[in-house]
């Protein structure tokens, strides 16, 4: 909750849907359809019923109520990075941290997987106080991180084996952590590089060996901390590409901190942060058609928006919202 505005998961509706759709009739017409266990109406119901009051209490995924954060400095006063921030994701949720150097994103980003401990403020993942140092590995399992440089997150000589690190520090059996690896590795689509050494790979498949190892750990999130700041176009897009494909199709929740605007608007949603707090937060559509707002920040928007309120500008009628590339060729084409 922030403020007096309650925020439900998304999926807090799923047992309406079931029980005013009929889809609880579904075991009585092929088993099965539902996890082991629900074999009977009475069962399906006191699970649905349970679910639904569950979720009635859970908030966001991600909860960040009052947040603030300073770095001591060599002459003992401290600096403030993250100053009063609130902030909650849904699970599920594709969202975008945009900011110039020096705002608090790479901070914000930190205190997801609890590397960093608030100086004052909540900072609650999946429901759980990132202070609580009884729960920390329960945090750092659901939550990985990924930042700039791969070279820096990879330790091992082999890919398959740098993949299966997490795992077996966790002290998963040897059958699933090998049945892990071959679904990360999958799921990035690295599988044919899994005998590799990693410096021989290129920095966008690094980083994709860096996400697969996130994922072999059963990650519920994605942490990107300006994943492609060091790589060219081609890698840029492999990661990002990938990082769409995780969360469209597993369902990951992605915060992905980045300077790049057209990676931006692949999001569902853009926050934006400057001098330690957050200044807009909405949709691409609503962020970036304020070109102006954005350049006073010192920020860019995708080369389509720019465009368009260029030709807007010389009086050409265009929408306001465009934002990517196809948006713009259609618009002009009509």
């Amino acid at each position: 909750m922030m403020g007096d505005k309650a925020r439900l998961t998304k999926s807090a509706f799923c047992p309406i849907f079931f029980t005013v759709t009929g889809f609880w009739r579904l075991p009585f017409r092929k088993k099965n359809t539902f996890a082991e266990g629900w074999t009977s109406y009475a069962a399906i119901v006191e699970n649905l019923r349970a679910g639904f009051a569950r979720r009635l209490m859970v908030l966001a995924f991600i909860e960040i109520e009052d947040l603030c954060f300073a770095y001591p400095s060599v002459h003992g006063e401290k600096r403030m990075a993250l100053d009063h921030v609130n902030l909650s994701v849904d699970e599920g949720e594709f969202v975008a941290v945009l900011g110039t150097n020096g705002s608090g994103k790479s901070t914000l980003a930190k205190h997801l997987n609890a590397i960093l401990l608030p100086t004052s403020g909540v900072c609650r993942v999946a429901g759980i106080d990132t202070r609580d140092a009884a729960r920390l590995w329960d945090i750092r399992q659901t939550v990985g991180m990924v930042f700039q440089n791969p070279d820096n997150q990879i330790i091992a000589a082999i890919v398959e084996d740098d993949v299966a690190f997490g795992p077996e520090n966790l002290g998963v059996p040897p059958e699933e952590i090998r049945r892990r690896v071959d679904d990360a590795l999958a799921a990035v689509n690295m599988t044919e590089f899994r005998a590799f050494a990693p410096h021989l790979l290129s920095g966008g498949q690094k980083q994709r060996v860096a996400i697969a190892g996130t994922i072999a750990m059963r990650t519920r999130c994605l942490v990107l901390d300006e994943p492609t700041a060091m790589l060219d176009p081609v890698g840029r897009r492999e990661v990002l590409d990938t990082v769409r494909r995780l969360h469209r199709e597993a369902g990951i929740t992605v915060v992905y901190i980045t300077h790049f605007m057209d990676e931006a608007a692949a999001a569902d949603r853009v926050v934006v942060m400057e001098s330690g707090g957050i200044v807009e937060d909405g949709t691409p559509k609503e962020i970036f058609s304020g070109v102006e707002a954005m350049r006073k920040r010192g920020l860019d928007v995708p080369t389509a928006a720019e465009v368009a309120w260029r030709l807007r500008r010389q009086g050409i009628r265009l929408p306001e919202d465009i934002v990517t590339d196809e948006e713009l060729v259609t618009a002009l084409c009509r």
